[in-house]
Formats: C-alpha cells, sequence, structure tokens
C-alpha cells in the first residue's frame, strides 16, 4: 500500500493501515471540540475536590451517608471519564455495556468487601 491514494478528485488522501481512507473514517462521528473536553476536566476537578471535602469535612455529620455520597460521585466521574475520554458515547452500544457491567461488579465487589470489614469483624 502506499502512503496516499488518489481519490476521485484527483486530490491526495491519507490513506490508513486498514485500506480506509480519511473521508472513510471521519464519517462515524465528529469529536468534541477542545473546549468540551476542557469543561469535562473542569467538572471532574470539581467533583474530585467534592469528594475530598466530604471526606475531610468536620463540620457536617454526613454519618450513614458519608459512603454512598462517595459512591455516587465516583460512578459520576467513571461515566464521565468512560464516555469522554474513552470516547465510549461514540462507540458500539456493546462497549458502554461492557463498561457499565464492570462499574456495577466493582462496586458489588467494594460493598462486599466494606460489610467485611464493618459487619464482620
Amino acid at each position: 500500500m502506499s502512503d496516499t491514494a488518489t481519490s476521485e478528485h484527483s486530490e491526495p488522501v491519507a490513506e490508513h493501515h486498514d485500506g480506509h481512507d480519511d473521508a472513510d473514517h471521519d464519517e462515524g462521528h465528529s469529536h468534541p471540540s477542545d473546549w468540551a473536553y476542557a469543561k469535562i476536566a473542569i467538572v471532574l476537578a470539581l467533583v474530585t475536590a467534592l469528594e475530598v471535602f466530604t471526606y475531610f469535612d468536620t463540620v457536617l455529620d454526613w454519618g450513614a451517608f458519608l459512603v454512598p455520597s462517595l459512591i455516587f460521585m465516583m460512578i459520576v466521574k467513571f461515566y464521565l471519564v468512560a464516555t469522554w475520554f474513552m470516547h465510549l458515547r461514540f462507540d458500539s452500544k456493546l462497549f458502554g455495556r461492557m463498561f457499565t457491567a464492570g462499574l456495577i461488579l466493582a462496586v458489588g465487589v467494594y460493598l462486599v468487601t466494606l460489610t467485611v470489614f464493618e459487619f464482620w469483624v
């Protein structure tokens, strides 16, 4: 294969290793702008700051809501990273289901481990 292929309009088009040119590759979806990624990064930073505040907060007594609130914020961050930075939002639904199943399994294992330390001591 050559590095470039000629399209119908006699313009050089870069060819990928799989034999598809750039025009074929871009038809699937358009990528978000850099500003969209920056906004998601800001939201992730804010959620992380909220997690740290929630954990170290001595003014409010979170009591039984501490762990569920931290797990909820973890799930929100996982969703944002998986859908935006790992591009699952644009991929096959199968990949999204696999990551959702992994998230459910991870939370389940964490909760079982947490109950072992809390109730089975």
